[in-house]
């Protein structure tokens, strides 16, 4: 197996670490954020997402959750639709137009007062996230931020947010994933009983 190291003190300090910045969520905010998306999903309304990087991988990762695990579960089934998943749509939009005008584009004339938007960033200030929470407030969506570092300009713009307060991107990134899980499995757990 050649050269073996010892990481495990390495783990160690990543998981302790990670518990503190776990113990720092606002609980009040997550479950508040869980209500406007309940309250859009009874309305039929639909969810835009989005991110860049692990973001939207982990934007794509809630579509998956909320649209097959929540709705096995539910008669109105949630309507989520990520903005970062259709590869042909988001090339042609930064080739011809720009990149900052990726997922703007797609929600602008398209998105109502009914729906809401989710915009997932590490830094909370990838511009065509927050290009894209400006048209969503434009129309009256319900706008929400998930964010990491100090917050940035989503949190600023959006009506709810989940802070993760940390300034490093792995903790953010990890946190945001498990934001998902976490409301999938409660929703999930409370319509199914």
């Amino acid at each position: 197996m050649g050269i073996k190291m010892d990481y495990t003190q390495k783990l160690k300090n990543y998981i302790e670490e990670e518990k503190k910045v776990i113990d720092s969520l606002n609980v009040n905010d997550i479950s508040t954020v869980m209500n406007v998306l309940e309250e859009t999903r009874k309305n039929h309304g639909r969810i835009y997402i989005c991110g860049n990087g692990g973001s939207g991988a982990t934007a794509s990762h809630f579509v998956c959750d909320f649209n097959k695990g929540v709705g096995s579960v539910c008669k109105d089934k949630y309507q989520f639709i990520c903005l970062n998943d259709n590869i042909p749509s988001m090339l042609a939009i930064s080739n011809d137009i720009s990149y900052d005008n990726v997922f703007s584009f797609q929600i602008d004339g398209v998105i109502t007062e009914n729906d809401a938007f989710i915009g997932i960033s590490g830094s909370g200030n990838s511009k065509n996230v927050v290009k894209a929470m400006e048209i969503a407030n434009s129309v009256g969506a319900k706008t929400i931020a998930l964010c990491g570092y100090s917050g940035g300009k989503m949190k600023e713009l959006a009506k709810y947010s989940v802070h993760v307060e940390s300034f490093n991107m792995q903790f953010c990134e990890d946190i945001h994933m498990m934001l998902d899980h976490m409301m999938m499995y409660v929703l999930y757990t409370e319509l199914k009983a």
